[in-house]
């Protein structure tokens, strides 16, 4: 699929409106709208986890993630998109990505020590990056959610998202193991 962008401005959302992909325009603080730009965000904050897994020389974890964030530049593709407007082209998040997910998760849960406690969002940077990425992927998957209730939504979507943030999970945990960090764990009695 070939994209060409000729002007990063247009002057079009000067009054606080957009064009989905199919031109339907809807303003800037619609449910759609509010959807896939969290997915750009969890899109974003996989890159620097990425800049983190480059430097820490987990080049399996790393090139996982760069897959994953074409998928979701594909997820928010199909958010941008009303369901009786996608195109028969248009990338769309299929099962075969959601069972791709599972097998990453599987085969780096199986690597992992079982767990007796729940795991606070801290570690290695890489790990505390993974976490940052798991939450933002999990507002993704609420907004979703509401949108579904208020629009036809392909299923796929919600369960892409809600898969992809316990494999998050999951990598920070092999990340913490990978880069030989402790994994944080809650102590309730400290409290």
């Amino acid at each position: 699929m070939s994209v060409r962008i000729n002007r990063v401005y247009t002057k079009t959302g000067d009054d606080g409106g957009t064009h989905l992909v199919g031109g339907h325009r809807v303003s800037k603080d619609d449910l759609r709208i509010e959807s896939y730009g969290t997915v750009d965000e969890l899109n974003a904050t996989i890159g620097l986890a990425r800049l983190y897994a480059q430097q820490q020389a987990t080049r399996e974890l790393d090139v996982i993630l760069e897959r994953v964030q074409s998928e979701l530049f594909n997820l928010g593709s199909q958010l941008a998109t009303r369901a009786d407007e996608l195109r028969p082209t248009q990338p769309i998040i299929l099962p075969r990505h959601i069972e791709r997910l599972e097998l990453e998760i599987d085969r780096f849960n199986d690597q992992l020590p079982p767990l007796n406690s729940f795991v606070l969002p801290a570690g290695g940077a890489l790990t505390t990056h993974l976490h940052l990425c798991r939450t933002v992927c999990r507002r993704a998957e609420r907004l979703a959610v509401s949108l579904s209730h208020r629009e036809p939504l392909a299923p796929e979507v919600i369960h892409y998202l809600n898969r992809l943030s316990d494999a998050l999970f999951v990598f920070a945990r092999q990340a913490a193991r990978v880069t030989g960090q402790p994994e944080a764990l809650w102590m309730p009695e400290q409290t």
